[in-house]
């Protein structure tokens, strides 16, 4: 084979597993920030950013050494389906908080070939969790928590 036939092969993407964890270790960090008691059930909690933008982060699921967690963006002036939501698993032994679904998009694999049917990003994983960190920096930066009610 010719070095520009090799050059024309594509490889498959492989996450750098040391940035997805760290990401993911700053992104439990911060939920514990926002959340004094994520092992409870049925917890919601508000927060807002102003008069017309709003998160809500509500505790799906408990156990010891998880919980998982709906975290959804609340906006008047957006239909609903143009404003971001997903689930995120807290792993509490290990310190991390992972993406598990975003925007309906179902499980998220760790890489993509691209492109595909979907048009995901071969590393749409890491993408989502980075951005799960942008929230939550914004959300400590700019929020102001309401009182947590049952749901």
């Amino acid at each position: 084979m010719s070095g520009i036939e090799s050059n024309n092969l594509k490889r498959k993407y492989v996450p750098h597993l040391p940035t997805l964890l760290a990401v993911c270790e700053v992104n439990y960090a911060r939920l514990l920030r926002l959340l004094p008691d994520c092992d409870t059930l049925d917890l919601s909690y508000s927060f807002s950013i102003n008069k017309h933008l709003g998160y809500r982060i509500t505790i799906i699921d408990s156990s010891r050494y998880t919980s998982t967690l709906e975290f959804a963006q609340l906006n008047e002036a957006v239909p609903p389906y143009l404003c971001p939501e997903m689930k995120v698993r807290l792993y509490h032994d290990a310190q991390m908080a992972e993406v598990l679904h975003s925007q309906n998009i179902g499980a998220i694999r760790p890489s993509y070939a691209y492109p595909n049917k979907n048009m995901h990003q071969k590393n749409e994983k890491e993408m989502v969790n980075r951005f799960l960190a942008e929230w939550l920096h914004f959300c400590l930066q700019n929020s102001t928590k309401q009182p947590a009610s049952e749901s």
